[in-house]
């Protein structure tokens, strides 16, 4: 894939349940965004292994905290601390999860975006192929 220029953008990645401690996977999600020119990664200080849930890999979605505070404002407030533009995750239960923090928190101007929304965003268009250029190629 080709990827255009992101305007500059600092992105905060939340590493899934899923996608990380299950199968051990943390860079992959990393490559994918460091190969969008502009986007500058930023870490939570728990990150990778060491990462927090955000809740919904537990089943949190569908419970009520009564007592401290939400894991997934916990999570949210996480992602806050790094100042970014966006919150990148990569599954759908982070998305309602960080969603629901962000609202909580009233941080309006911070974007919440699925991995897959970032590359598709910054898709470079490629011209469809000329029949001269088809000619050109027999």
């Amino acid at each position: 894939l080709k990827l255009k220029p992101a305007a500059l953008t600092k992105v905060t990645y939340h590493d899934s349940c899923y996608i990380g401690r299950w199968r051990d996977s943390y860079g992959g999600p990393r490559e994918i965004l460091n190969a969008v020119p502009g986007i500058q990664v930023q870490e939570m200080d728990l990150n990778k292994r060491q990462a927090f849930c955000c809740g919904a890999g537990g089943g949190r979605m569908w419970m009520e905290e009564h007592e401290g505070k939400r894991i997934n404002i916990e999570r949210t407030d996480q992602a806050l601390a790094t100042n970014p533009d966006t919150i990148a995750v990569a599954c759908p239960f982070c998305m309602t999860m960080f969603d629901d923090g962000l609202s909580h928190r009233g941080a309006e101007g911070v974007l919440l975006k699925d991995l897959a929304e970032i590359v598709a965003e910054n898709l470079a268009t490629i011209p469809a192929e000329t029949e001269s250029d088809a000619a050109a190629a027999e």
